[in-house]
């Protein structure tokens, strides 16, 4: 069986590092990228894997890194950050951020490793949503746009790559124990450990599922919410 090459974008902690591991478990071929090159290498030692660092807010960096990876036969995008932010505490640079981050730096690596899949009609594209992408909530701007744009991307790359031998996937996890999530003052229902988390992942691209939200009861409430009317939802959510 042939070894399958996958280049993770932000795989030097959280979710991403989790997922690496994982699939160094299962015999991929892995290229890591993140912004910092030390915790990627202690990371990559341990796992045979390629180190290629990047900064996705960078569009430099991302062709730099791009020429290096080559064609990989899949590219999952786990990359991004977060900030809990209200209207009353606006803050622009950090919105801007997260939406460069979150959804322009898939956008930056797309532009690079897509036109090459459809040219050979093979490869897979991995897009990390969340279930905050499902519907506006108190204290995400910024972070909630992010995710909603880049799932409506990955929802659009599959309208057009349908029959194609391009996939395109989306996975929308909720609540995972990470260095970012610990900025939340907030209970957080169904908290997963970045391992679960990945087990989650890597179950959807094996089972090659255009979209994937987990945990599943959890993620019941909020594609559900898409239906209910603005008041009922504010009611739900809302918090001081």
């Amino acid at each position: 069986m042939k070894v399958e090459t996958w280049w993770l974008i932000g795989a030097s902690e959280g979710l991403g590092r989790a997922v690496a591991e994982a699939m160094a478990a299962e015999g991929a071929s892995l290229i890591l990228s993140a912004r910092s090159e030390d915790r990627l290498r202690s990371l990559a030692d341990g796992l045979g894997a390629r180190v290629v660092a990047m900064d996705v807010s960078d569009p430099l960096s991302v062709a730099q890194a791009a020429a290096q990876v080559g064609q990989p036969d899949g590219v999952l995008y786990l990359a991004g950050t977060y900030w809990p932010l209200k209207a009353q505490e606006w803050d622009s640079a950090k919105i801007e951020t997260m939406v460069d981050v979150n959804l322009l730096g898939a956008v930056r690596v797309l532009g690079h490793v897509l036109p090459q899949m459809i040219a050979r009609d093979r490869g897979r594209i991995v897009l990390t949503g969340s279930l905050a992408g499902f519907r506006g909530l108190p204290g995400s701007l910024g972070y909630g746009q992010s995710k909603a744009g880049l799932m409506n991307l990955a929802q659009s790359l599959q309208a057009d790559l349908a029959g194609t031998g391009v996939a395109v996937q989306l996975v929308n996890p909720g609540f995972i124990r990470t260095r970012l999530t610990a900025k939340n003052d907030f209970n957080m229902p169904f908290l997963m450990d970045p391992e679960d988390a990945a087990a989650h992942v890597l179950r959807a691209i094996r089972k090659r599922r255009p979209a994937t939200s987990f945990p599943a009861v959890f993620s019941w409430l909020f594609r559900a919410g898409r239906l209910l009317p603005t008041a009922a939802w504010n009611r739900i959510f809302a918090r001081g």
